[in-house]
């Protein structure tokens, strides 16, 4: 990382950055250059740490998770611009969260459920939410375990 003072290397400060997140961009690798795809998301801390994430059953997608693993993903917040008198002084607050990890589409109904779960606690962890067999098979339900993950911020 060129700026290692903005590193945060706190394992509770990383997890509380993922917390506040509430959109995580996967990349992958084509043939005619990379796609990315911003997705809602759980995450279920390790290890091995696990992003979560459902989508439509058929299109490019669940085609390039089919085809190949390897994946990046980023996660950003806490936005806020900086302005100065000068241009060359203006600045940028975030924090955001980049790695790499292999992606797998779930077939197993337990893992399922666990995924839809995870997602759902992200955005409502404060209700708890039952799904049937026919909700999960409706749905491609897919992980990223996660290989390598940075985090940084400019606050």
């Amino acid at each position: 990382m060129r700026r290692a003072d903005r590193e945060i290397t706190d394992r509770a400060r990383i997890l509380e950055t993922i917390g506040l997140c509430d959109c995580c961009r996967i990349g992958f690798s084509t043939p005619d250059g990379v796609y990315i795809v911003p997705l809602n998301f759980g995450f279920v801390a390790g290890p091995p740490d696990v992003f979560y994430f459902h989508g439509a059953k058929e299109g490019r997608k669940a085609a390039l998770l089919a085809a190949g693993p390897d994946v990046g993903f980023e996660l950003d917040c806490s936005h806020a611009l900086t302005s100065a008198e000068r241009a060359c002084s203006f600045s940028y607050r975030y924090r955001s969260v980049i790695g790499t990890g292999r992606a797998a589409i779930l077939d197993d109904p337990d893992e399922q459920l666990r995924a839809m779960q995870a997602i759902m606690a992200h955005y409502a962890p404060e209700r708890t939410f039952r799904f049937s067999p026919q909700q999960l098979s409706s749905v491609l339900l897919f992980r990223i375990t996660v290989s390598q993950l940075s985090c940084k911020e400019h606050l």
